[in-house]
């Protein structure tokens, strides 16, 4: 973007832009206010504005990051067709685009939860997402027929986030494709044939 395209975005898009970058690449710990406040061009008191304490800004930064992967896992899941088998499968093509992506880091919201307190907000906001996704995983599950619907979508949550984490460590191409070859065995012990 373009130093007038900046300018010219609303300062809380400014922060919030400012702030995605800098929390997923160094941790919302490891970043401070003021270098978010210098990152986005904005005054303190507008920063304060917009987001009073510096929880509001990561609890902020965790719904964009929400609408990023949870929208991708859901795309990916639609794009393998009508068939709920198949998005449960298809839904690991969202690994590919993740862990490919330049500068990646792994799941935010591992992330995060493991840098901030136990019964705080920005752990809750962590804990919540991870509830969400396997409902709706689990729901999933529930149209496939799977014989154990919670089982099968936990199973897949947690292959999930390790599939995020491998991506991390080894940033190996097969790792998605590993991940998603495993769901479909998964999904096919927990699915009987109709």
């Amino acid at each position: 973007m373009t130093q007038a395209g900046t300018a010219q975005q609303p300062a809380r898009e400014r922060i919030l832009d400012a702030a995605f970058r800098l929390f997923y690449a160094h941790g919302p710990r490891g970043v401070g206010v003021d270098t978010v406040i210098a990152e986005s061009g904005v005054a303190k008191a507008t920063l304060y504005k917009h987001f009073r304490r510096k929880d509001d800004l990561v609890l902020a930064y965790l719904d964009k990051v929400d609408q990023a992967w949870f929208g991708g896992l859901r795309a990916a899941a639609r794009a393998a067709g009508d068939d709920p088998q198949a998005r449960l499968v298809g839904m690991f093509d969202a690994l590919n685009s993740a862990c490919r992506r330049e500068g990646y880091h792994g799941c935010a919201f591992i992330n995060t939860a493991a840098e901030s307190e136990t019964g705080s907000d920005v752990h809750a906001r962590t804990v919540e997402h991870k509830q969400v996704v396997r409902a709706w995983v689990t729901d999933l599950a529930r149209r496939a027929g799977a014989t154990d619907p919670d089982l099968l979508a936990r199973q897949l949550t947690l292959l999930l986030d390790g599939g995020l984490a491998a991506g991390v460590l080894d940033a190996d191409p097969a790792t998605p494709r590993a991940a998603k070859a495993a769901a479909r065995m998964l999904v096919d012990a927990a699915c009987p044939a109709a």
